[in-house]
């Protein structure tokens, strides 16, 4: 029972921790608001337009896309290493892994994740 009674005081220390660092922000911090803190600051250039620009959700897809193809390869390479001593069952468990990493890319493919237009 020590043990969980450990790990609660460290849970409460961190609770508490947060707490105070939030509200000692929010006590110390300037309270008076400057308008020209918030407009767009262009090396001296008068500012035309707004801030917010809009990113197409193809950027995150590629990078999503990205991410999961990298990290299946990161789990292939291990596997490549000792794959003679781990028998047979593992090949046919990497084959059922890589099929379905291959039909996810036919499906993303499929859907015109890949298109660029």
């Amino acid at each position: 029972m020590l043990d969980y009674v450990t790990i609660f005081a460290f849970g409460l220390v961190a609770v508490a921790f947060a707490a105070v660092s939030l509200i000692a922000a929010q006590l110390l911090r300037p309270r008076a608001y400057d308008p020209i803190k918030g407009t767009t600051y262009e090396c001296g250039i008068t500012a035309t337009g707004t801030t917010e620009i809009k990113t197409n959700v193809r950027f995150y897809l590629y990078a999503l896309l990205f991410v999961i193809f990298d990290v299946e390869t990161l789990f292939v390479y291990p596997w490549a290493v000792t794959a003679k001593s781990l028998g047979n069952i593992a090949l046919v468990e990497m084959f059922v892994f890589l099929s379905i990493l291959f039909f996810g890319l036919i499906y993303a493919w499929k859907k015109g994740a890949l298109q660029w237009e």
